[in-house]
Order: C-alpha cells, then sequence, then structure tokens
C-alpha cells in the first residue's frame, strides 16, 4: 500500500506542529513550517541583531532548535508566538556571546557615546543611528521596543514571548522610552 501524500498547505501552524510533533524527521508538517515562518524569522534576528553574517547564523539556530524541540510545543499560546520567542532568545544569546569575544569594542563603544555626546553638545542638528541609541539599552529592553514598534508586536504577545505580564512589558517599554529620552534629548 501506498503511503498518501499529507496536504500541510491548509493546515494551521498549531496542526502542522503538532503533525512535526509527530513525524521522526523533518517531514511535510516541518517542511511547511519551516517555509511559512523563514522570512519572519530573519527579519526578526536581522532587527536584533542588525548584521547578515549573524543573523543567518541565528535563523539558522532558530529552526535548528524548533526542530529539535518540536515536541515541546504545547499549545497555550500561538505557534507563532513560541517560534518568535525562540527567536529572541536565540538572538539575546547570540548578543551575549558576540559582546563576549568583543569586549575591547565596549571600551570603543563608550568613547564613541562619549564623543557622541560631546559633538552632540556642538553641533545638535547631526542624527545619530537609531541602532546606535538602541545599543544603550539593556538586551530585554532593546528587543520589546523593536518587536513593538518595528514589527508590531501586541503586549499580550510581547508578555508571551518575554514571559511576563501585559503590564509589566507596558512599564518596561515606557521605562526603557523614558532611558532613551533623558540619554538623547536631542535625538528623540
Amino acid at each position: 500500500m501506498r503511503a498518501v501524500p499529507l496536504d500541510v498547505s491548509s493546515q494551521t501552524d498549531e496542526q502542522l506542529a503538532a503533525d512535526a510533533a509527530r513525524e521522526g524527521s523533518d517531514g511535510p508538517a516541518f517542511q511547511c513550517l519551516l517555509g511559512r515562518f523563514r522570512q519572519r524569522v530573519w527579519r526578526i534576528c536581522f532587527r536584533l541583531l542588525g548584521n547578515e553574517t549573524d543573523t543567518n547564523d541565528a535563523a539558522q539556530e532558530v529552526f535548528v532548535q524548533l526542530f529539535l524541540n518540536r515536541e515541546k510545543f504545547e499549545g497555550r499560546s500561538k505557534y507563532s508566538t513560541w517560534v518568535h520567542s525562540v527567536a529572541v532568545r536565540t538572538c539575546l544569546m547570540f548578543r551575549r556571546s558576540r559582546g563576549r569575544r568583543r569586549k575591547h569594542e565596549i571600551t570603543d563603544r563608550e568613547e564613541f557615546h562619549t564623543a557622541t555626546k560631546e559633538s552632540k553638545r556642538v553641533r545638535p542638528d547631526l542624527g545619530m543611528d537609531l541602532m546606535t541609541i538602541l545599543d544603550t539599552l539593556n538586551e530585554k529592553d532593546r528587543a520589546m521596543l523593536i518587536l513593538k514598534h518595528a514589527e508590531g508586536y501586541s503586549y499580550e504577545e510581547l508578555g508571551d514571548i518575554f514571559d511576563l505580564s501585559v503590564s509589566a512589558c507596558k512599564m518596561r517599554l515606557s521605562r526603557a522610552k523614558e532611558k532613551l529620552k533623558q540619554q538623547f534629548p536631542d535625538q528623540i
């Protein structure tokens, strides 16, 4: 008897996730999920990491983690939220490891920020790069701001991704914005 090919294209992400968990390999359900999320994961990684090389590495790692942990999706949130939380955690890990590898750059960055603040006083009409400004925040606050304002995530989705309540997400984002306004009053 021949196996009937699965028509996975009409299934929801959650149905595909359940099928992928039952598959013993990277079968049609997982391949369909990979196709559906490839561009979104890459975009999130690029926004959080800021360069193509790290983005490609992180996106690949995200899909490796999704494959290895495909049976761990419990359905408490949308599958897309789970994928995005894996992507965010992976990117935060990449940024931390990149930071450890490039400790000497911290001194250079501090000198840059000092020089930028001084030059800003002299030439307030010069704009700063947004990513440079966001890099002054801690990793999670930076990621939350990017996901909220660049990717359009709701507070509920952010809460699921960062394992926080909606009010905690609102508070963290508010404090992060206030910190940026204090540090860069002429830019924000």
